[in-house]
C-alpha cells in the first residue's frame, strides 16, 4: 500500500503543478482551480492510495457504479465531495441526489423539475452546472449555447437549483481553445461563475482561459478502456 500511495501521490503532484503553472499564466489572484479525479471504472480499492495522498474531489460518470463504492469509502474518508460528470436520467434521480455533491450534468427542464422535487423529498441540497453542447454535436447531451441563458434563468427562478456554473466537453481532435472561449463568454452572459472545463489532454489550456474545475482521469489512474 505504501508503494500505491506513494505513486498516487507523485501523480497528484504532477498534476497539481501543472494546473499551478496554468494558473500563473491566467490570474495569479484568482482562486486555485479545483481538480476533480474521474474515477470512474477505478475499483474502490485503487481509489485509497489517492484518497489516502490527500485527494477528495472526485467525479464519476454513472450512477450505478458511484453507488458500489462511495458509500462505503465515504465512511472512511467522511471529507469527500463527488460530482457527477455523466448524463443523468431522471430515473436515477433519487439514487443521485443521495450519492452526489454536485451535479455537473444539468440540460433539461424535465430534469431539473426532477431534482428539485427529490431535493425536496430528501431534504438535500446540491449544487449543480448546466452542460452545455459547446460545439452542437448530436452524439454529446447538453443544452444548447444559444439556449444556455433562458436556460440557467428558468432553473435558478422555476426549479429553484443553486447553478453555480457551466460544464462543457469540446469536439474531439479540433483545437479547444475557441470552445473554452465561448463558454467563458456564456457564463458571463448566465450570470455564473464557475467553470468545469479541461480533461486530461487539455485541463492546462482550460485553465489558462479561466476554468475553476478540471477534470482529470487518465493523467492520474491512466488509459482505461471504454465503457460499454
Amino acid at each position: 500500500m505504501d508503494q500505491a500511495k506513494d505513486g498516487a501521490a507523485e501523480r497528484l503532484a504532477e498534476v497539481r503543478k501543472a494546473m499551478m503553472r496554468a494558473k500563473k499564466r491566467f490570474d495569479t489572484s484568482a482562486a486555485p482551480c479545483s481538480l476533480i479525479a474521474v474515477s470512474k471504472t477505478v475499483p474502490g480499492s485503487s481509489l485509497e492510495p489517492y484518497l489516502d495522498a490527500g485527494q477528495r474531489v472526485f467525479g464519476e460518470n454513472r450512477v450505478q457504479e458511484a453507488a458500489e463504492k462511495w458509500p462505503a469509502l465515504r465512511t472512511q474518508y467522511r471529507d469527500i465531495e463527488l460530482h457527477l460528470i455523466g448524463p443523468l436520467q431522471t430515473n436515477k434521480v433519487r439514487d443521485a441526489v443521495v450519492l452526489f455533491d454536485c451535479i455537473q450534468t444539468v440540460d433539461r427542464d424535465k430534469l431539473a423539475a426532477s431534482l428539485r422535487a427529490e431535493m425536496d423529498r430528501a431534504g438535500r441540497s446540491l449544487k449543480f452546472f448546466v452542460q452545455v453542447n459547446i460545439g452542437g454535436e448530436a452524439q454529446k447531451h447538453g443544452i444548447a449555447p444559444t439556449e444556455v441563458v433562458d436556460f440557467v434563468g428558468r432553473c435558478r427562478t422555476e426549479h429553484r437549483l443553486d447553478i453555480v456554473g457551466l460544464m462543457c466537453i469540446p469536439p474531439d481532435g479540433l483545437p479547444p481553445g475557441p470552445y473554452f472561449a465561448s463558454l467563458v463568454g456564456l457564463a458571463r452572459q448566465a450570470n455564473v461563475d464557475e467553470l468545469s472545463m479541461g480533461m486530461s489532454g487539455d485541463f492546462e489550456t482550460a485553465i489558462s482561459m479561466g476554468a475553476t474545475h478540471v477534470r482529470v482521469g487518465s493523467a492520474l489512474f491512466g488509459a482505461r478502456a471504454p465503457l460499454g
